[in-house]
């Protein structure tokens, strides 16, 4: 087995790939890079608590790009099924199959279950050989489905795969409990095969976040580790949070008449709605918006009035709850 890397203690702020296409520096913490090795050298997933865009997901992007990682994500929702993580079928290549034999005589290998059988984001992650040679047409380098894709000049499954499951909250509580097999012994046994599919090489680092939309079954939480990423209390702290991750990805934007003040606004507007119960409240990601906002209409328009253009931005990113008191809009 390859041997297991683990993020260093000097590693603090990691560019990524954001959910938007762009990139950004993620401000690594001691907690979560702690977490993070705990994960890995426990061999548990690592599921992470937290309100919408504290950087759950970012985390797990950061993680892959420091391992030099395959990093895999899944969005779980209301429709979402443990199946879904492991393997699918596709039926409609199975049909398509099955409609151009020849019904006197078909060729029953020709739409046998396994031939359709479609790798999961654990598969991949668990056993990435497997996978590959499962999808692998007669053909050498032909595929019956493309493998996921990664920047080999970045990253390599040799060095193991990271595995976000994101809002795994959004799914039916049979999610969950449907992965603990997987999750917990590191293999699981897709219907039709012969044999299981078991973890080969280095064990993959699962992350899984939540933002507490549903309750977890106790038996998935306990065989997780869990990190807590909450945003700070006190106005001077949450200041300071914003302000130290903007000066990191945003250098050209100017610290005291843009940064600042679009931070100090967040404070008074998240206090606001967490006083009146207006959810969701605005935290980093729409800190961020903001601040991506004023950056491109201001190369659009040089002349504008920073003050009124963040008064502008801060309706649409900020204010986002109907309920939240709001002037008449005026050009």
């Amino acid at each position: 087995m390859s041997k297991q890397r683990f993020i260093l203690q000097d590693c603090s702020a990691i560019e990524i790939t954001n959910d938007v296409g762009d990139c950004s520096q993620h401000l690594l913490g001691a907690e979560e890079r702690d977490a993070i090795n705990a994960a890995l050298a426990i061999n548990r997933p690592l599921l992470i608590w937290g309100e919408p865009g504290i950087g759950k997901s970012q985390l797990a992007r950061a993680a892959a790009k420091e391992l030099k990682r395959v990093f895999i994500p899944f969005v779980a929702d209301t429709h979402t099924e443990s199946r879904d993580l492991l393997w699918s079928l596709d039926a409609v290549a199975r049909l398509a199959e099955a409609q151009i034999q020849n019904p006197q005589n078909p060729d029953r290998d020709a739409v046998a279950l396994e031939k359709f059988i479609v790798p999961g984001v654990l598969w991949w992650a668990l056993n990435w050989k497997s996978a590959e040679a499962f999808i692998a047409r007669e053909n050498e380098g032909e595929y019956r489905h493309q493998p996921p894709s990664y920047n080999e000049g970045l990253c390599s499954p040799d060095n193991g795969v990271v595995v976000l499951i994101d809002e795994i909250d959004k799914a039916d509580s049979s999610v969950p409990n449907g992965l603990l097999e997987a999750l917990g012994a590191n293999r699981f046994h897709p219907q039709g095969l012969d044999q299981p599919v078991e973890s080969a090489g280095v064990r993959p680092l699962v992350i899984i976040t939540t933002n507490r939309e549903r309750s977890l079954p106790d038996a998935f939480v306990r065989r997780c580790l869990s990190l807590h990423l909450a945003f700070p209390e006190g106005e001077s702290a949450q200041f300071d949070f914003l302000l130290d991750r903007a000066k990191l990805n945003f250098p050209d934007l100017d610290i005291e008449t843009i940064l600042e003040p679009a931070a100090e606004m967040l404070v008074d507007d998240r206090a606001y709605a967490e006083a009146n119960n207006l959810r969701p409240l605005p935290g980093q990601a729409e800190y961020f918006d903001l601040l991506r906002g004023v950056r491109e209409l201001k190369q659009h328009n040089p002349d504008v009035v920073i003050a009124d253009l963040l008064a502008k931005l801060q309706r649409f990113t900020y204010q986002k709850h109907p309920n939240y008191p709001r002037e008449p809009y005026s050009e």
